[in-house]
Formats: C-alpha cells, sequence, structure tokens
C-alpha cells in the first residue's frame, strides 16, 4: 500500500475577539484541573449543577488539551475548508452549502465535515483525503478529548444525580460503537443584503440530538443562547476555553433534569462580520445500543419526575444508534434549510422517544 502524503498546512492564527459591546451570557467556568484532586469532582459537579439544570451550556477550561494542539487542529480544519478540498463525494459527513434558507433566494452559508471515532468499527468508513492524511494526528485528539473533557463531564452528571460515577460513562464507551464524531465546520461570510432577507441568523434558534457538544475556543462572536429568561446572549471567547452545551438525549436519560437549551447562530458583529468562522466541535451520542431509557437517579424521584417504574428497560426501547439515525434523517435531509418556525407543539417521535422539534 503506498505511503499517504502529508502536505504542508499553514498555521492557523486566532482571529481577534471583537470590540463590540454585548449581551453577553453569564456562563460558569468549570476547572477541570480541580477534578483529580482530593474532593475535587465533588466540588465542581456542586459548581456545575446550576448551569446544567438551568442553562444547559457552560465554559471548561484547564482541560490538558494544550493550545498548540487546538491550533493544529483548526490549521488542518482550514486546509480542509479552503484550498485542499479535491474531492467531493461519499464521505462520511461532508456536506456542501447547497440548500437555500426557508423560502429565501439565500443559500446556507455553512460547509463541514463530521470525522467518525477512529476506531476499528469504523476502520471501513469512507474518509476524505485530509482525514486519512492527518489521520496519525486527528485520531489521537479525538481520543484525548473524550478522555479529557467528555468522560469527566459524565462523571459530574452522574455525580450531581447521585448515581455510579461510571453510569453515563458506560453508555458513551469511546471503544463502544457510537455516532460520535469530531467536526471541523466553517460558516462563509455573507453580504450585509444577503443577512438581512434572513434576520441576520445563519442558524435558527434549535436544540442538538446528541448527548452532549464541544464547541473549542471560538473567537468569532456569533453563538446566542436562549436564557431561562427567554433571553438571547452571546456566548463569549474564552481563550483555550471549550463551551458545552447538554442535548436532547442528555435531556432525555434525565427527564429534562439536564437542560437541553435552544441557540442559534447569528451575523457576527461588524468588525469580524467578513471574517470566515472556522470551528471545531465534538459532538457525544449514546452508544449505538443504549436504550434510551431514563436514569434510575434517587434525585429525579425525589423531584417528581421519575417513577421507579419508567427506569425499567423494556423490549421495544429505542436504541441509541436507532434514535441518532431518525433524527439526522429528520434534520439533515430537507432540501432546504429549516427556519423559525415558532411552533413549540411540534414534537419528533421514535417509539417510546419524544422531542420537542421545533425552530425559534
Amino acid at each position: 500500500m503506498p505511503a499517504i502524503h502529508k502536505p504542508t498546512v499553514q498555521p492557523w492564527t486566532i482571529p481577534p475577539p471583537t470590540s463590540a459591546s454585548l449581551d453577553w451570557a453569564p456562563l460558569v467556568i468549570i476547572d477541570l484541573s480541580k477534578f483529580d484532586t482530593p474532593g475535587g469532582k465533588e466540588a465542581l459537579a456542586a459548581d456545575l449543577k446550576d448551569a446544567v439544570k438551568n442553562w444547559g451550556f457552560w465554559t471548561v477550561v484547564n482541560t490538558g488539551i494544550s493550545q498548540e494542539q487546538l491550533d493544529r487542529q483548526l490549521a488542518i480544519g482550514n486546509a480542509f475548508s479552503s484550498f485542499l478540498l479535491k474531492r467531493r463525494g461519499n464521505y462520511f459527513g461532508y456536506r456542501e452549502p447547497t440548500r437555500f434558507i426557508g423560502n429565501s433566494d439565500v443559500k446556507e452559508n455553512m460547509e463541514m465535515l463530521n470525522v467518525p471515532k477512529l476506531t476499528p468499527d469504523y476502520e471501513n468508513v469512507p474518509l476524505h483525503d485530509i482525514v486519512r492524511q492527518f489521520h496519525d494526528e486527528i485520531a489521537p485528539f479525538h481520543r484525548l478529548v473524550w478522555e479529557n473533557v467528555i468522560r469527566r463531564l459524565f462523571v459530574l452528571f452522574a455525580i450531581i444525580l447521585e448515581l455510579p460515577e461510571n453510569y453515563f460513562v458506560d453508555r458513551h464507551h469511546y471503544d463502544a460503537p457510537s455516532e460520535d464524531h469530531l467536526r471541523y465546520m466553517v460558516y462563509h461570510p455573507r453580504s450585509l443584503e444577503e443577512d438581512k432577507k434572513i434576520g441576520d441568523q445563519w442558524s435558527a434558534g434549535h436544540t442538538v440530538l446528541g448527548s452532549l457538544t464541544l464547541l473549542f475556543s471560538q473567537s468569532v462572536a456569533a453563538l446566542q443562547i436562549r436564557t431561562p429568561s427567554n433571553e438571547w446572549k452571546w456566548v463569549k471567547y474564552i481563550p483555550g476555553g471549550i463551551t458545552c452545551n447538554a442535548a436532547d438525549t442528555l435531556s432525555f436519560l434525565t427527564k429534562g433534569y439536564i437542560k437541553s437549551t435552544v441557540h442559534r447562530v447569528v451575523r457576527p458583529p461588524p468588525d469580524q462580520a467578513h471574517l470566515e468562522r472556522l470551528g471545531l466541535f465534538y459532538f457525544v451520542r449514546p452508544g449505538d445500543n443504549v436504550p434510551m431509557v431514563p436514569a434510575p437517579s434517587p434525585v429525579l424521584i425525589r423531584e417528581g419526575l421519575l417513577t421507579e417504574g419508567e427506569a425499567t428497560e423494556s423490549e421495544d426501547a429505542v436504541k441509541g444508534y436507532e434514535y441518532v439515525r431518525a433524527r439526522v434523517k429528520n434534520v439533515h435531509d430537507r432540501k432546504t434549510t429549516r427556519v423559525a418556525e415558532r411552533n413549540p407543539d411540534n414534537t419528533f417521535h421514535v417509539k417510546n422517544l419524544a422531542v420537542t422539534d421545533y425552530y425559534v
């Protein structure tokens, strides 16, 4: 088998943060360097509790992932989005910006490449050239994110819910089949005139279908969350930080105790509106064979969210893969992108699962 040539990529330079005065969301910052200290997990769980229950968003810092490692991944992502895209085809998770926004004549401006877990279960998945060329760097980074950040957050969730520490870890094991993926994604800038046609919304308000989403250190302001008081507030850039949000699966598994928060992407402020908004994400999905039944948490029972019988697995319980594939099909197999609908009665059903499915 011929050796795979690894091209040279230009170093990534972080765009300067906006100087605009924006209404920032007061997200809690969780310092993961405390995780392995005596009493550290318990203290972090206490710090995180309000965020997961009421906000659904928070930021983690001191993860053990260096700025150099992050910049290298962004350089690879930038190479993909700007000049190394040689082949389009049936690659895992690649999507061109070809759809229109609702009924407008404005095309979507998002381009992405998803990278599955580079484990034996996915060795036959078609990969884009750039993933094969940089496999030796992407694969260890992929696992590092799960070990250093995701695993620790799942332990904190379990502590909050008075469950065995490995409860959520066991349902999201890295080496078990799941739809987890790393994503390189870029939003291309649009003209002011085009953005006005779609209300300056690059991605309408929505929740995410999986368990947990990580957005790495993004300096171009565009992400907004809907707060507990139903206000839109901007998510602030924290150098070296990772913005985390709980998603629909985790909310379902905890009967809504862990909040899956509506968020959107809008036109950046004037001093950043001309920039390519390159992002690096990790999307966490439940294990393919994990039944989608609520966690048997004493906290959920005390708060009246769960009866003991609800946590029992039934033969027809939806499994993780079945749920994720159905949601992905519902979201992405459309000729136009979703726009604000303001219809809170819309729900998406997969057997025993019912998930709110509307955009705002």
